[in-house]
């Protein structure tokens, strides 16, 4: 059994800790064909992690050559589902096997609290795994109802090789979100993680082949977004894209699957989600503190992050009291600290992406409440402290545009109308929140927003039993759930003549 997280030194261990920064192809780890390398910076110092590879075109050519001989070959795409199952369950043995390890490759990489890391991204992403290998041998074909005269079959088929580019904010968990349903049903994949946080995808490639995933099944190819990932978008021999990430990116991915050879795309992009207080709230301070963590919770990196609070007017000054109550408890810390709740914003970029929206949010008008302030400077690391902003309205560009970071803005309503078009007025649709004692107010207002997952009374209470992706801009398919199997899979209709 590991240790508890709080008995454990994390910087010594850190300082022990072999980082592997090379691709991972048929089974094996090398260096990028070109000998190119991008740097892996520790976001919490500032100072470099290990060199990565910097896989281009020809590395992606390989992996996909890689994966299709492979999946032609049929040693996974055409191995019984009970056998791939076995094969599944033990990787995310493994994964749980290494759960330190790879907690710390994670928090390393991206700035995440490594008790986070531990016990939400670890967890789930083992978890992930073990769900989709335990369902794949309950999935079901069908028999149409076609009468005594034919016999109709309408089976299910991997759809090939499938692309998975990856987020860098949960890396590890949303690799595990494609590569749980795409590799239970038979496919080969080409994971191409962030390359603001490759590290941990990077080390499953081998966890895979120790588990029994035949070599070439699972390739990693790190490298740069423009490189590595167009590369794999535009290539002509990948079936399907899984992509999460930001919007604007998504939609570079279907006009690369157009560009191509129209391979199926599925997106889970950006969010500016709504989380709507009603006046007859059952808990203010209940939902006050949700709020607060909605946000502040893994730095605010997150595409699902209740970033609009949506307050009804009477409630205002309670909720944002205990909203910034909360925050005050959350000052960003060592992501290696085991007491840390908050951590360190990615990289240089996204953290002037993030005071840049806060300068931004002050000239046009909305006050801070709380923060505003980068942090802990002096560590050479990127930190920003939990910003509240208040008297935001909703033409203002911190009410618009997904900002990734710890940044709630406050509007108010008086109408549960008014809190309706304000959740719906964005161009996302990922999730939102409604609180009320009103059983008919929670349903009218749930069935009303545009988005693909409603909170009542909530946030951010789910697990893998319930499909997750979003309405609008914020993509398409679904990540989770059985539905998942939907973007891995072909139907194939097969007829049989009965009457010859």
């Amino acid at each position: 059994m590991s240790a508890q997280p709080q008995t454990i030194d994390w910087h010594a261990r850190a300082a022990g800790l072999a980082i592997r920064g090379q691709a991972f192809i048929d089974g094996r780890y090398v260096d990028a064909a070109s000998g190119a390398t991008f740097d892996s910076i520790n976001p919490a110092t500032g100072k470099l992690l290990v060199k990565v590879a910097a896989a281009d075109r020809t590395d992606v050519d390989r992996a996909v050559a890689n994966a299709r001989a492979v999946f032609n070959k049929g040693s996974w795409s055409r191995l019984a589902p009970r056998r791939r199952k076995q094969v599944l369950l033990k990787f995310a043995d493994l994964i749980r096997k290494h759960t330190e390890e790879l907690a710390l490759l994670e928090s390393l990489d991206m700035g995440k609290p490594i008790g986070d890391a531990l016990t939400v991204d670890m967890a789930a992403s083992a978890n992930c795994i073990q769900w989709f290998a335990e369902a794949i041998d309950k999935m079901y074909d069908e028999v149409a109802p076609t009468g005594d005269e034919a016999l109709a079959l309408i089976t299910r088929e991997p759809v090939g090789v499938v692309a998975a580019i990856v987020p860098w904010n949960f890396p590890l968990l949303m690799a595990s979100w494609k590569l749980g349903p795409a590799l239970a049903a038979g496919n080969s994949v080409v994971l191409k993680p962030s390359e603001k946080s490759p590290l941990t995808a990077i080390r499953i490639g081998e966890l895979a082949v120790e588990a029994g995933v035949p070599a070439g099944v699972l390739n990693v190819v790190p490298g740069l977004g423009a490189t590595a990932g167009r590369a794999l978008a535009l290539h002509m021999d990948v079936d399907c894209v899984a992509f999460t990430g930001s919007t604007r990116t998504g939609k570079m991915m279907l006009e690369y699957s157009g560009q191509s050879n129209m391979k199926r795309v599925w997106l889970e992009c950006g969010g500016k989600s709504p989380n709507i207080v009603l006046a007859d709230c059952p808990d203010v301070e209940r939902a006050a503190t949700a709020a607060a963590y909605a946000i502040f919770f893994n730095q605010g990196e997150m595409c699902s992050a209740g970033s609009r609070l949506v307050v009804h007017e009477s409630l205002k000054e309670r909720v944002l009291e205990k909203v910034a109550e909360v925050g005050r408890t959350l000052t960003p810390g060592d992501p290696l600290d085991p007491n840390t709740r908050l951590g360190a914003i990615v990289d240089r970029t996204q953290l002037d992406t993030v005071l840049r929206y806060i300068d931004t949010g002050r000239k046009e008008g909305a006050r801070v409440r709380l923060g505003g302030a980068q942090v802990r400077k002096e560590s050479g690391g990127y930190f920003v402290e939990p910003t509240v902003f208040d008297e935001v309205q909703q033409s203002m560009t911190i009410a618009r545009e997904e900002i990734f970071g710890p940044v709630l803005a406050t509007i108010t309503f008086r109408y549960v109308e008014q809190a309706i078009a304000i959740a719906n007025d964005v161009a996302y649709g990922l999730a939102a929140a409604v609180w009320t004692r009103d059983v008919t107010a929670a349903h009218r207002v749930a069935r009303a927003i545009r988005a693909g997952t409603i909170y009542v009374n909530c946030y951010d209470a789910d697990d893998i039993t319930v499909p997750f992706g979003g309405f609008k801009q914020s993509g398409n398919g679904r990540d989770k759930s059985l539905h998942a199997f939907d973007k891995y899979t072909e139907l194939k209709t097969t007829w049989i003549d009965l009457t010859g």
